[in-house]
């Protein structure tokens, strides 16, 4: 480790803020597996199949074994960003908190294949592919709080700069945005889009999607109006640090998902906008995991005090 040279705070910034967009990027390609019914494209696990690790021709649809293989790959530039952040982390003797965190993402990464593995192996039976997406949204929550902490100095006290009633918003913002992302992957499950043509109906979660639609959005609802009185909150506080900013960011990320939402449930649920729909909830989840710590600040890295 010694041998290593001396990662310097800007370059550990970079590696966190790749790490935060890999984490999105592979939730981006995930589900574009999905909405073309790629996911039994390599029909097994670590295999793509049963003879070779990689696509061979006549094996299955040339496009469906790509896009899954694709999805695959994209696995190792994670590993290696993952790798390449926690070897920096280390070298320059962070605090405890970052290292922890800093870990979580190769152990999550791990996970996923996993979870992955058994997805394809059950026939992606619908809540095998839900259990599959929500993990990738706590990384991508950790991710986020990793970029905020790692640009802050190890040996400046922490302040809490939110009094206990703001703080305890963005909990409950927190948690309404787990029921979110929880009914989305049910409004998923119950349809259309199977992740692949050979699916029967028998697999997919056998709930009335208007309903699960309706009680989706309600949950946004009771998000988006935490949120804006989170904002006033801040607002009449003058609250120190970025609290102010990452919650005008994430009130902004969250209409332009509900304007994609609105569209592709009126226009039959399409492709494309299941993509955007999926990479912004990724986004959302970041910022919302940003907003989390701000409740709790240090001064910078590089010696400059946060702004009051």
């Amino acid at each position: 480790m010694s041998r290593l040279p001396m990662p310097s705070i800007r370059l550990q910034k970079g590696l966190a803020l790749a790490n935060v967009f890999a984490q999105i990027g592979i939730m981006t390609t995930g589900v574009t597996v999905r909405v073309t019914a790629s996911g039994l494209g390599c029909e097994t696990w670590p295999r793509c199949n049963q003879d070779s690790f990689v696509p061979v021709a006549g094996a299955g649809p040339a496009m469906h074994q790509a896009i899954e293989f694709g999805n695959r790959l994209l696995t190792f530039v994670l590993v290696a960003i993952a790798a390449a952040l926690l070897l920096a982390i280390h070298r320059a003797g962070r605090r405890r908190g970052l290292k922890v965190l800093a870990w979580a993402m190769p152990a999550g990464i791990l996970a996923q294949a996993v979870i992955g593995g058994i997805t394809v192996l059950a026939g992606l039976v619908w809540w095998t592919v839900a259990l599959h997406l929500l993990p990738s949204m706590i990384l991508a929550w950790l991710a986020a709080v990793l970029f905020v902490r790692i640009g802050e100095a190890d040996d400046a006290p922490a302040r809490r700069v939110l009094p206990p009633p703001l703080s305890w918003l963005i909990v409950l913002s927190a948690v309404l945005l787990a029921g979110v992302l929880v009914t989305g992957t049910m409004v998923t499950g119950a349809g259309p889009h199977a992740g692949d043509a050979r699916i029967e109906a028998a697999d997919r979660l056998q709930m009335p999607i208007q309903w699960l639609v309706h009680f989706h959005a309600e949950l946004m609802v009771g998000y988006v109006c935490l949120l804006i009185g989170l904002a006033f909150g801040l607002l009449a506080l003058r609250a120190q640090g970025p609290a102010i900013r990452r919650c005008l960011i994430l009130i902004a990320l969250i209409a332009a998902q509900a304007v994609v939402g609105i569209t592709q449930y009126q226009l039959g649920v399409p492709e494309v906008l299941v993509v955007l729909h999926v990479t912004l909830a990724g986004a959302i989840t970041a910022v919302t995991g940003a907003l989390w710590a701000s409740a709790v600040i240090r001064d910078r890295a590089d010696g400059s005090p946060r702004p009051a």
